[in-house]
């Protein structure tokens, strides 16, 4: 991935997501006649501003890491006895509350909007077909076995493999019984299977739900051929070039390239022998593997790819709505990632999943420059979901995020009277506290994965 998709990607993301978000509290802010004073797409410097006939100043602001809205407010600034009744502080509890939650609103909205493009677009899914059961894993005691579809797992349909991964996600850290039904390859009777989750991959680093069961996706024959490299990586810095054809891995032939995934995962960190075949001669070379993941996710990794093969036309499935439906798939969606949203962050804080899940703004940088390499779709894809998680971190009840305000104007209109000044500037020291404590934690694991 080049720098300019992730530099592209990331300026569009932020952008729209901002932008919108924004306009969610400016929408309603005019509609409660508060006076807007500037609405601004970055912080900082403005590169380029305008004016509308209210009087208010529209900006591009040279930092691109968020936006404000900044109204008529008594508690800012000297306020014109005749312009008192546009004034924000002065508006009812409810008009307050209407302005600052339109801005997550309006991130959902966004999302909901982009899935119902999707919707309509449809996409070409690959079933989630078993492709094989490692033996005595959680998928073998249950009775799943290679060629069965996987039809729906906790009564969730699941299409695809990515719907198997999501309804997975949701498990991470829990106790309890699993239901995944499956149906022959070629056939239409359903089978329950049990799978029994005993605080299922707790605290991981990585977690891979999928293989941690013991399955492995059906995937056509791929030769081991490498196509793809990665700088620096592994393979490379053993001097593997593209072209080489993997025949042997400390002596045990490879037939295809999943076999040498297979392998390469079982050895994180080990030192391998791998055999090659290059212009006709074979060769032996060194090769350090490196880790990724933790505990039952450690995997080993070599750094090389392949290239594709085309699928069989009856393990692919083409899924299209019209577009009522498509807009009911979008509410579907936009609820279903909001609540996981919600789930991930209870359990982080309950221990039942790593904090290290947390992603920065280098994470956010990379997935937005490869979602937009690989087609609108993707790119759309990403920004639906990148939507969901502002709306709901947004409504978080700390004090400085659109939740916090919220949470003191709720106590206002319990007690008839807003809190003190003094109280609510506490909440604000805490909440900027929190708030920079996780972005730190954030960044830390963005680098790590670096």
């Amino acid at each position: 991935m080049g720098p300019f998709y992730m530099i592209l990607g990331t300026l569009v993301a932020l952008g729209v997501l901002v932008t919108f978000h924004e306009f969610g509290h400016f929408w309603v802010a005019r509609r409660c006649g508060v006076k807007v004073l500037r609405f601004s797409v970055g912080f900082g410097t403005p590169l380029v501003r305008w004016y509308d006939r209210h009087g208010t100043e529209f900006a591009i602001a040279a930092i691109p890491l968020g936006g404000y809205v900044k109204m008529l407010d008594e508690r800012e600034g000297p306020v014109d006895p005749a312009e008192l009744d546009r004034a924000f502080n002065r508006k009812t509890v409810g008009q307050r509350v209407a302005i600052v939650s339109a801005g997550p609103l309006a991130n959902f909205l966004l999302a909901l909007l982009f899935f119902w493009l999707l919707a309509m677009l449809g996409s070409e899914q690959v079933k989630p077909v078993i492709g094989a059961v490692e033996p005595g894993s959680l998928a073998a005691s249950a009775g799943l076995g290679v060629g069965q579809e996987i039809v729906s797992i906790d009564g969730e349909q699941t299409p695809s493999w990515s719907a198997v991964n999501l309804q997975l996600v949701r498990r991470l850290g829990e106790s309890g019984s699993l239901t995944i039904t499956t149906r022959a390859s070629e056939g239409s009777v359903e089978n329950r299977h049990q799978v029994a989750l005993a605080q299922w991959l707790r605290g991981e680093d990585e977690p891979d739900p999928i293989g941690s069961l013991g399955l492995r996706p059906w995937r056509p024959a791929v030769p081991a051929v490498v196509a793809q490299l990665e700088p620096d990586g592994p393979a490379a810095r053993a001097g593997l070039a593209v072209g080489d054809r993997l025949v042997a891995l400390d002596g045990t032939p490879l037939a295809d390239w999943q076999a040498v995934v297979d392998r390469i995962q079982k050895l994180p960190g080990e030192r391998v022998e791998l055999e090659v075949e290059r212009d006709g001669m074979r060769r032996t070379l060194a090769v350090e593997l490196a880790a990724r993941g933790d505990g039952e996710s450690r995997r080993g990794y070599l750094g090389a790819g392949v290239a594709g093969v085309e699928w069989p036309e009856d393990m692919l499935r083409n899924v299209r709505y019209g577009p009522l439906e498509a807009a009911v798939e979008g509410v579907t969606r936009t609820w279903t990632m909001s609540l996981l949203t919600l789930d991930s962050l209870k359990k982080m804080l309950l221990g039942e999943l790593s904090v290290k899940n947390l992603s920065g703004p280098i994470t956010i940088a990379k997935v937005a420059g490869a979602s937009a390499q690989s087609g609108l779709g993707d790119f759309l894809n990403f920004l639906a979901y990148l939507s969901i998680s502002l709306g709901v971190l947004n409504l978080l009840p700390i004090p400085v995020l659109d939740g916090g305000h919220l949470l003191f104007y709720m106590i206002e209109w319990v007690r008839g009277r807003p809190l003190s000044e003094r109280v609510q500037g506490w909440g604000v020291q805490i909440g900027i506290s929190l708030v920079l404590g996780v972005m730190l934690l954030a960044l830390v694991n963005d680098l790590g994965r670096l």
